[in-house]
C-alpha cells in the first residue's frame, strides 16, 4: 500500500519505513541522507522530507555531524497508523496483532458501555446500520465489504463514547482490522457468532444497556484473540518459570 498524497518522498517512505520497523536497520544505525538520495534516485530535499516524516514518528533522529540515527523501538510512536501498517507488514505481525487486540480488549468494552449512555439517536442508527451491513457481507467471501462496515462500526462506538481519547483510537482500530483482512489473518467468512455479537452490541447501545454492551463487546475482543491463537499463533508473549 503506497503512502497517500506524499509524492516522491512517499515512495521513499514505503521502502525505508518498513525496513526500519522490520529491523533491517538496527537501533543506532546511521543513515546518510546523501547515500539514501542516490539509492532512491531522489533529490536531497525529497530525502530530507522523508526523514522529517520518520522523525515525527520517532523512528529516527538527526544528529549534527553524525547523520540520521535509527531509534530503538521503545521510542517509536506505536500509535501512528502508518507505523502500525508497516509493522503488520513485517515478520513480527503475529505479536503486533496480539498487542493491538489486547489494547482493543482494554478499551472497546468500556467505550461501548459509555456509548450506551451517551450515544445520540443518529449514532445509534448508524451503529445499527453498520451491524446490518456486516451481516449482509458475512457470507460469500466478501471480506472487503465486511471490513468497511466493521471499521465504521467500531469507529462509531469509540466516538459515541463521548471520550475524545477513545475516539482518537479509531485509526488504530482501523489498522488492526484492515491488517487482519489484508494479511489473511481472518477466516474466509467471519465467525457467525462474532457477527451476531456485533448486532447485539448495537441493540444494547440503542437500548441504553451499558452493562450488556460492555459484556458483549468484551466477548468480541476475546473472540478476536482466540482467532489469533489459530491463525497467527506465534504472537504470544514468552513465558518464564
Amino acid at each position: 500500500m503506497s503512502t497517500p498524497g506524499r509524492g516522491l518522498h512517499g515512495r521513499v517512505l514505503d521502502t525505508l519505513g518498513p525496513a526500519i520497523t522490520a529491523g533491517e536497520y538496527p537501533p543506532g544505525s546511521v543513515l546518510r541522507t546523501d547515500e539514501l538520495a542516490q539509492r532512491f534516485e531522489v533529490s536531497r530535499s525529497v530525502m530530507r522530507e522523508a526523514v522529517r516524516v520518520l522523525e515525527s514518528m520517532h523512528l529516527v533522529e538527526s544528529r549534527r555531524r553524525v547523520g540520521v540515527i535509527v531509534r530503538p523501538d521503545a521510542a517509536w510512536n506505536v500509535y501512528d497508523p502508518q507505523v502500525i501498517r508497516w509493522r503488520l507488514a513485517g515478520a513480527d505481525r503475529p505479536r503486533q496483532l496480539r498487542s493491538l487486540t489486547v489494547l482493543r480488549s482494554a478499551v472497546e468494552p468500556v467505550a461501548a458501555a459509555l456509548a450506551a449512555t451517551h450515544a445520540t439517536a443518529e449514532q445509534c442508527a448508524a451503529i445499527t446500520e453498520c451491524a446490518i451491513g456486516m451481516v449482509a457481507h458475512s457470507r460469500g467471501h466478501k471480506l472487503e465489504g465486511y471490513l468497511l462496515h466493521d471499521v465504521a462500526f467500531h469507529r462509531l462506538i469509540l466516538t459515541a463514547s463521548g471520550n475524545e481519547m477513545f475516539a482518537r483510537l479509531g485509526d488504530v482500530v482501523e489498522e488492526v482490522l484492515a491488517g487482519r483482512t489484508h494479511h489473511e489473518v481472518m477466516f474466509d467468512d467471519p465467525d457467525p457468532a462474532a457477527v451476531t455479537l456485533h448486532v447485539q452490541v448495537a441493540e444494547a447501545i440503542r437500548e441504553g444497556d451499558a452493562t450488556r454492551a460492555e459484556h458483549l463487546t468484551r466477548e468480541i475482543t476475546e473472540g478476536a484473540l482466540k482467532e489469533l491463537d489459530i491463525l497467527a499463533p506465534n504472537g504470544r508473549p514468552a513465558t518464564t518459570g
